[in-house]
């Protein structure tokens, strides 16, 4: 049975201890009008339009359209840049036919494509997923590809003296090996996904954060806009967060051999 880990103030208090003194120094800051508040409003300013916006329904709202847009395009992005790196990493010939042309078309900026996306999809919410599953490919593809090709040659050529079958070869040491990349690459690729969100979300959008953003941009309502940055700043924490506890759990056992 696994004992309950004990509280660890330094771990867990010390990385909240400078956003919160951010927050304190902003609010004094507003308090003793060091800031004009037009231009930079309270947090409780902020906090109050928060649960205004709540009350009346639109928050949850658009913070669920959000979080579905940038879920389905992780999903399909990520699973797609996950399955291609493994056929690289894997296949010579998958490798040397297709990994030019992905290279080519990862240096092309997201933003580029917005134009050619809505001309042929739409403004519907199938632009706006493909935009965001675009961002998130890569990453996984590149981070995939390079922990498979960077697996030890000494541990393959010992599971080709233990005569291991291309399922084994692959399940026991090959995965093994290449995941904790392929965790950095989950990591990097679920920081894409709140950038093209952003993007997606701002250019032609009738709902979600981005679009909340847009709308207060046009009425000068600078506490809703510093509330979608706060919104995106807590989801990209959140995204942080479910990243390092898959990292925990899925390398448990590199964990537990370097503390033998």
């Amino acid at each position: 049975m696994q004992e309950k880990k004990a509280f660890n103030w330094k771990k867990d208090l010390l990385p909240w201890v400078l956003p919160v003194a951010i927050i304190c120094f902003w609010q004094i800051s507003v308090q003793f009008k060091w800031i004009q508040s037009e231009f930079l409003p309270a947090p409780t300013a902020v906090l109050a339009t928060a649960v205004k916006d709540w009350q009346s329904g639109t928050l949850q709202k658009n913070i669920s359209i959000s979080l579905y847009r940038a879920t389905m395009g992780f999903l399909i992005g990520g699973g797609s840049g996950f399955i291609l790196g493994i056929c690289s990493g894997t296949s010579k010939v998958f490798r040397q036919v297709f990994d030019t042309t992905i290279q080519m078309l990862r240096t092309i900026p997201n933003m580029a494509l917005i134009p050619l996306i809505i001309l042929v999809m739409g403004i519907d919410e199938g632009s706006k997923i493909t935009l965001i599953s675009l961002a998130c490919l890569f990453p996984m593809y590149i981070n995939t590809y390079h922990g498979i090709s960077s697996i030890d040659p000494d541990l393959l050529e010992m599971g080709q003296a233990y005569q291991l079958s291309k399922w084994q070869m692959f399940k026991d040491i090959i995965f093994p090996g290449a995941l904790p990349t392929i965790l950095i690459g989950v990591r990097y690729a679920l920081g894409t996904m709140w950038v093209a969100l952003i993007v997606a979300e701002t250019v032609s959008a009738d709902s979600g954060i981005g679009y909340m953003s847009t709308n207060a941009q046009q009425y000068m309502d600078v506490t809703t806009i510093y509330l979608c940055i706060v919104l995106y700043a807590l989801l990209g924490e959140l995204s942080n967060f479910i990243a390092h506890n898959f990292e925990v759990i899925l390398l448990d056992w590199r964990n537990s051999r370097t503390t033998e």
